[in-house]
C-alpha cells in the first residue's frame, strides 16, 4: 500500500526537489560571484531548508538530539554512518551554524544543478576513490580551512551509503588527516537512522512517513587522545546508537 501511495508523491516530490535545484542555482552564483562567501553561504543553507521542506511532502521529519553539545568557536570534525542524501540535506540545514563542509566523491561535482557547484565552489572537497594519493593533499588542505576558520568538516568513513542502515566497516585515513592537521579541532560524532528508508524502494518510488534520527554524541578533544583511541571511540560510539 506504502509503494502505490507514494507513486503520485514520488511525482510531486521530485517535481519540486528539481525545481528548488534549478532555481537556486544562479541564485548562488549570483550570491558568490557579486556578494562573497556569506551571502553564498546562505543561499545554501535556504536551498536546503526547501529540500527538506520538499521531503515532507513524503511525510519526511528529522529530529536532531544533542546539538547543544557540539562546541562552538573551534573546528569541528563531524563523523557519521552514511545512509542516503538525504543526510547531506539534513545536516545542511540543522547544522547550518557550523558552516559544514563535505569530503565527497568527485563524480558529485559536475552535472548536477546547485549541488555540483556548491560542493565546488563552497568550501568542499572531491576525492577520487580510485587513487587514494590525490585525496591526501586536498584532506589536509580541508583540515587547515577548518582548523583557521573554526569551520566544521564532515566526513562519511564507510565510504558509501548502507542500503539497508547496517553500517559497514569505517576507513579511517581521511580522518586520520583532518585530526593531525586540524589539532585544536573536536571530533563529533553523529548516528543517522531510518535515512536509508527513503530509497528503500530504489530512487523511484520515495518511501514515505520515516522519521529520520540523528543523534549527536559526546565531542572528543582531538588534542587529548591518541588518534587510535579517537577512531575506535567514534566508530563505537556511532555504531552503538543505529538502531
Amino acid at each position: 500500500m506504502e509503494k502505490l501511495l507514494s507513486y503520485p508523491l514520488s511525482v510531486v516530490y521530485y517535481f519540486c526537489f528539481g525545481l528548488c535545484l534549478v532555481i537556486f542555482h544562479p541564485i548562488q552564483w549570483i550570491c558568490l560571484n557579486v556578494f562573497g562567501y556569506q551571502t553564498h553561504k546562505k543561499s545554501v543553507d535556504y536551498l536546503n531548508f526547501f529540500l527538506v521542506r520538499c521531503t515532507n511532502i513524503l511525510g519526511t521529519t528529522y529530529t536532531f538530539k544533542n546539538r547543544e553539545l557540539i562546541p562552538e568557536n573551534a573546528p569541528i570534525i563531524f563523523v557519521a554512518n552514511h545512509q542516503s542524501l538525504y543526510d547531506i540535506i539534513g545536516i545542511i540545514w540543522f547544522l547550518r551554524k557550523f558552516h559544514a563542509k563535505f569530503v565527497s566523491k568527485k563524480e558529485l561535482g559536475k552535472g548536477i544543478p546547485s549541488v555540483s557547484y556548491n560542493l565546488r565552489h563552497g568550501g568542499s572537497i572531491l576525492i577520487d576513490r580510485k587513487d587514494p594519493k590525490q585525496a591526501i593533499p586536498l584532506i589536509k588542505g580541508l583540515s587547515e580551512y577548518i582548523e583557521t576558520n573554526n569551520r566544521s568538516a564532515v566526513i562519511f568513513p564507510e565510504g558509501t551509503r548502507s542500503k539497508t542502515g547496517k553500517p559497514k566497516e569505517f576507513a579511517l585515513s581521511g580522518i586520520k588527516i583532518l585530526c593531525k592537521y586540524a589539532p585544536s579541532a573536536y571530533v563529533v560524532p553523529i548516528s543517522i537512522n531510518n535515512s536509508w528508508k527513503m530509497v528503500k524502494f530504489g530512487v523511484f518510488p520515495m518511501g514515505l512517513g520515516n522519521k529520520l534520527e540523528f543523534i549527536i554524541h559526546n565531542p572528543i578533544s582531538v588534542k587529548d587522545f591518541a588518534f587510535e583511541e579517537i577512531a575506535s571511540k567514534t566508530e563505537e560510539t556511532i555504531v552503538k546508537s543505529i538502531k
